[in-house]
């Protein structure tokens, strides 16, 4: 038997562990104890939209290519925006993916910083 310390969301738990078997051996482990967790703070609702989004056939709609945060806005409403420039900082994983203008043209936001979004979601407009 060997015996080992192991910590599992802040609580201490003394855990004996014996070999059976060589190296490679499958034995299978008895169900862990379940855990509940602290419930969960919710955060602040989002604040509402700078500007709605213009009518369909009026712009060109600009989406997120996967779930995440939306970081950073990069422009202004009504901004001139040109093709393949950054609009959006999209953080997903930990990781920050530029979501790029698909044409020139000016830019309407649909979401606001802080926001969380699905993929697809509509993150602009470029008219």
């Amino acid at each position: 038997m060997r015996k080992f310390n192991v910590t599992v969301n802040g609580k201490a738990y003394a855990v004996e562990i014996e070999e059976v078997g060589e190296v490679g051996a499958v034995v299978p482990a008895a169900p862990a104890p379940v855990v509940k967790a602290a419930p969960a703070v919710q955060a602040a609702a989002p604040a509402p939209a700078p500007a709605a989004a213009p009518a369909a056939g009026k712009g060109e709609p600009v989406t997120s290519q996967m779930p995440g945060l939306v970081k950073k806005l990069c422009f202004a409403n009504g901004a001139t925006v040109k093709m393949n420039e950054t609009v959006v900082i999209l953080e997903a994983m930990k990781m920050d993916t530029p979501i790029v203008a698909t044409k020139d043209g000016v830019i309407t936001y649909s979401v606001n910083e802080g926001a969380n979004v699905d993929t697809g979601a509509v993150l602009c407009t470029i008219a």
